[in-house]
């Protein structure tokens, strides 16, 4: 006999009220800087009433909901000054490819590569996961924006020149994050040997923590990560209209939603669900992130964006708890959705979801990894530090506090190391 979610989730919240219980008695008042729901009163929730006066905390500026205010937009550190020009000889070329997260990482390795050794840089196509799946960079990004943003960096061009062939050139590994001693060591011998060079990013790790050592290609590397990518007008004008929707539907906030990554198909990878060796989990199922955002204090008329390409039954259990849950196909204007839906592993969507995910007023990873890191990054620079980092919370409740991803509460992100 199958197992009801929805009943699992009442059961959970039944057994967790006795606790609620014991804990107001022992609790007289709360934080300076929090305070209890407005008017105790009891809702519906999954066949089961659950008191929303208990412990859910928010902050007092807020409704209906743990919203906290966004911070200031930053400045970049790196001044463009202190960018000399620098002698162009010999190009290098590259693809961005796996989507948008891969997209900052790789454009900041090949800028740093090219600075140091003295090449042209050849603007880099767009590859999909599956072959043949190509597309030219200013189908998505805007070239013009590209090019100026690296004026007195990298010379950039936007194809090789006629009498230059792509078989020439030499393939070169580099790992992301790419070290001037890296460089240096591996890549500067085969650049003067063969005066062209064609870089194949990959991910040692998908760590975007700041580090203590510094080099001269710092403020190259920040420039490139989060100075040169800006959507282009049409992609962009489907980003802002999605959200301007959300913002519609969410009046009962203030016109704030959550984005979620979540994504079926790798909540269903093997050991996705597994502890670490920190004793964390590396992602979070609906269930999981519907339970884990009532208990922080986000209330049932909360707007929820997910990333999951099509709606799946396994999402109905978010959708019970949250009515207002959507994925792209339901906001997305209609007449865009021929060509921004063409397929569920298009290079549109995955870019509408990094940029969703990025603008959003709060941002939940509900799966690790570089998604998580570099949007984290683009909202660091842009003062939207709401990233609440899902956690199997134990009792009734918990302070949107003590949710606060890491690379906020410490600051601890590269982003931190490039603005100011």
């Amino acid at each position: 006999m199958g197992v009801d979610l929805r009943q699992v989730v009442a059961g959970v919240l039944t057994l967790t009220m006795f606790v609620m219980l014991g804990n107001m008695i022992k609790r007289d008042h709360f934080d300076s800087v929090e305070g209890k729901f407005p008017g105790a009163r009891d809702v519906e929730f999954d066949g089961e009433k659950v008191s929303e006066q208990g412990l859910v905390t928010f902050s007092k500026k807020s409704t209906n909901g743990p919203w906290v205010e966004g911070g200031l937009e930053l400045k970049p550190c790196w001044k463009e000054s202190n960018f000399d020009d620098v002698e162009s000889k010999g190009f290098v070329t590259f693809s961005l490819t796996n989507g948008p997260e891969y997209h900052v990482s790789q454009i900041a390795d090949a800028v740093v590569v090219a600075r140091y050794i003295g090449a042209t840089l050849v603007l880099p196509d767009i590859r999909g996961n599956k072959p043949g799946d190509e597309r030219k960079f200013e189908e998505i990004y805007d070239v013009e924006k590209f090019v100026k943003s690296l004026v007195g960096v990298v010379k950039v061009v936007k194809r090789l020149p006629e009498d230059v062939s792509i078989r020439d050139f030499a393939v070169v590994k580099v790992p992301n994050r790419v070290s001037e001693d890296h460089i240096a060591e591996q890549i500067e011998p085969v650049f003067r040997t063969n005066s062209n060079v064609r870089l194949a990013t990959f991910f040692p790790s998908v760590n975007m923590r700041k580090t203590t050592k510094t080099s001269a290609s710092d403020s190259v590397a920040c420039l490139a990560m989060f100075g040169t990518l800006e959507l282009q007008p049409e992609v962009n004008e489907v980003v802002d209209s999605m959200i301007e929707r959300l913002r519609t539907l969410s009046r009962k906030s203030d016109g704030r939603f959550i984005a979620v990554d979540l994504r079926v198909e790798i909540l269903d990878k093997k050991g996705c669900h597994g502890s670490s060796a920190t004793g964390t989990k590396s992602c979070f199922s609906a269930q999981e992130i519907a339970i884990f955002l009532r208990k922080i204090g986000f209330g049932k008329d909360t707007t929820i964006y997910l990333t999951q390409p099509r709606w799946d039954e396994s999402l109905d259990v978010l959708k019970d708890i949250f009515p207002k849950t959507y994925t792209k196909e339901s906001i997305l204007p209609a007449d865009k959705k021929a060509k921004f839906l063409e397929s569920e592993d298009s290079e549109f969507e995955k870019v509408i979801d990094f940029y969703m995910c990025s603008q959003s007023d709060v941002f939940v990873p509900a799966i690790s990894g570089l998604f998580y890191a570099n949007v984290a990054g683009k909202r660091i620079a842009s003062g939207k530090t709401q990233i609440l980092v899902p956690a199997d919370i134990p009792g009734t409740s918990s302070s949107v506090t003590n949710h606060f991803s890491p690379y906020i509460s410490k600051k601890n992100h590269m982003a931190h190391s490039c603005f100011c």
